[in-house]
């Protein structure tokens, strides 16, 4: 297991937000000792919603939450991180 820390940021588009909302901020809750910052953005025009949560932790911590916020139907999930150091 890879346990060098990196920084990343994961964008997450959530289509059904009113549905889905509750699994998403729950599983967020779960990975909170890596989550930095986040921003929440509804986009009410197309009905979805927009989040980018800013992470630091390692690459399975953080390959881990995205996979799990990206197997939500209605969610889609990808991150990147910075190079390492």
């Amino acid at each position: 297991m890879n346990t060098e820390k990196r920084l990343g940021v994961i964008a997450i588009i959530l289509e059904r937000p009113q549905e889905i909302q509750e699994r998403v901020n729950g599983l967020i809750s779960e990975f909170n000792r890596i989550v930095v910052g986040r921003m929440g953005i509804p986009h009410r025009e197309r009905q979805v919603g927009v989040i980018a949560l800013i992470v630091d932790g390692s690459e399975d911590e953080i390959n881990t939450l995205t996979g799990r916020l990206g197997n939500i139907n209605g969610v889609s999930a990808r991150a990147t991180m910075a190079k390492k150091g």
